[in-house]
């Protein structure tokens, strides 16, 4: 492995200005999509709603059924100072991970419309938060927690956005098939499904759904020198034991996203249907099951681009980057997508 594929630095690229997508396309499968053959190496450039034309007639589809939660929400300290927390994950039955923007100590009370009440119980090195959720004077759980901040909260759509959430973005940056409440963002590549075509693929290939909660620590770049060295992310994940057994054969496995794809590699290495996933995949950790992989375009230096290096090579991936900015391709969540076969 040569030391470059090894170097952070060595992941950057310069995006243009104008390029990050701040809303989708309408209809959403009129997104431009870049299909990359690695066994003829060549690259076709076309549009989402002629993915199927594309895929190989046997191969198994894989999609995260994660459904996005209002994570951000908006309140005050006793002091009457202004904080806003962004939900993360349930670390066990009454205390969670959260950002938190504001200045806070352990003991902190923080104070949110409907009776909801937060009390910071930890701070950690990182700079996340673990607090534990009162609602109308009584501690809550998760199941509760998710029916208040869809009441109270905010679509946390990505920093660099720069915008703030619509009531468009509440269906937007929501895949067709969402059902398990828990991600704070979407499965991106599977925002680019209509009814028609999504119903399309489900005749054509058998679609198989695995749940993993995309995480804030998504965003995070990578800012250690050295990639290897990079502390990842560790997120729920839950696979049921019909998707294990087609994992367990040798059926070809089309990953709709970078989430599925972390989560099938996982399962791969350690076989738990269940846990929390923190796999980092990269030119040194290729995949070992995910045949193909569809997925958006994503920022520069971030575990991401790193994972679809993984399947192509860092050169590969740079490459085709360029040559999809001089395409005129729009970037990051709301963006257009990518498949390698």
């Amino acid at each position: 492995m040569p030391s470059s594929e090894l170097l952070t630095q060595n992941y950057d690229y310069e995006l243009p200005e104008g390029f990050i997508a701040t809303a989708p396309v309408h209809p959403r499968d009129h997104a431009k999509l870049l299909v990359y053959d690695r066994k003829t190496d060549t690259v076709t450039h076309t549009t989402f709603k002629h993915l199927l034309d594309f895929l190989p007639k046997k191969c198994d589809i894989f999609l995260n059924d994660t459904r996005v939660i209002k994570a951000r929400i908006f309140g005050k300290k006793k002091s009457g100072g202004k904080v806003e927390l962004l939900f993360n994950k349930p670390i066990d039955a009454h205390h969670y991970l959260v950002l938190i923007r504001g200045k806070v100590q352990i003991g902190t009370e923080l104070f949110f419309d409907d009776d909801l009440i937060a009390t910071v119980t930890k701070l950690n090195i990182d700079g996340s938060r673990e607090v534990s959720f009162k609602h109308k004077g009584k501690e809550i759980r998760f199941e509760e927690l998710v029916l208040i901040l869809d009441k109270i909260g905010h679509i946390p759509l990505p920093p660099y956005m720069q915008r703030e959430d619509t009531k468009e973005d509440e269906t937007d940056y929501q895949t067709l098939f969402a059902k398990n409440a828990g991600a704070v963002a979407a499965p991106t590549a599977s925002l680019h499904f209509t009814p028609e075509l999504f119903s399309a693929l489900e005749q054509r290939h058998k679609t198989h759904k695995i749940t993993l909660h995309v995480g804030a620590g998504t965003f995070k770049p990578v800012e250690v020198e050295k990639i290897l060295d990079h502390p990842m992310h560790s997120e729920y994940f839950y696979i049921s034991p019909e998707a294990a057994r087609v994992l367990d054969s040798s059926m070809p496995i089309l990953a709709i996203g970078t989430t599925v794809t972390r989560t099938v590699e996982y399962y791969t290495r350690t076989h738990k249907t269940e846990g929390e996933c923190d796999l980092f995949l990269n030119p040194h950790n290729p995949p070992q099951r995910v045949t193909h992989l569809l997925t958006n375009f994503h920022l520069p230096k971030s575990t991401l681009i790193m994972l679809v290096s993984a399947f192509i090579g860092r050169e590969k991936t740079l490459q085709l980057y360029k040559e999809a900015i001089e395409k005129k391709y729009r970037f990051f969540s709301y963006g257009d997508a990518m498949l390698i076969l």
